[in-house]
């Protein structure tokens, strides 16, 4: 399943919003450097889904806020 994720790194607090059936916005306090945002946006997706981490990849938009995610159900 692809899912749409907007990020926001280095935010004061960890917050999570589905906005349509596909669609995600998500804010987490690890800055947008290092890989550590990423990592972080696919724990939380991993958690969201019941999958394991190996099951959420980023397909694009490792650079950018705005990612495009699959899960492997």
């Amino acid at each position: 399943m692809y899912i749409r994720v907007k990020v926001k790194a280095n935010a004061r607090k960890e917050e999570f919003r589905q906005t349509k059936e596909d669609h995600f916005e998500i804010s987490v306090k690890e800055k947008a450097e290092r890989n550590m945002a990423n990592k972080r946006v696919i724990e939380i997706i991993s958690s969201f889904f019941s999958v394991p981490l190996g099951k959420v990849r980023i397909v694009n938009g490792h650079q950018s806020p705005t990612k495009l995610m699959i899960v492997e159900m």
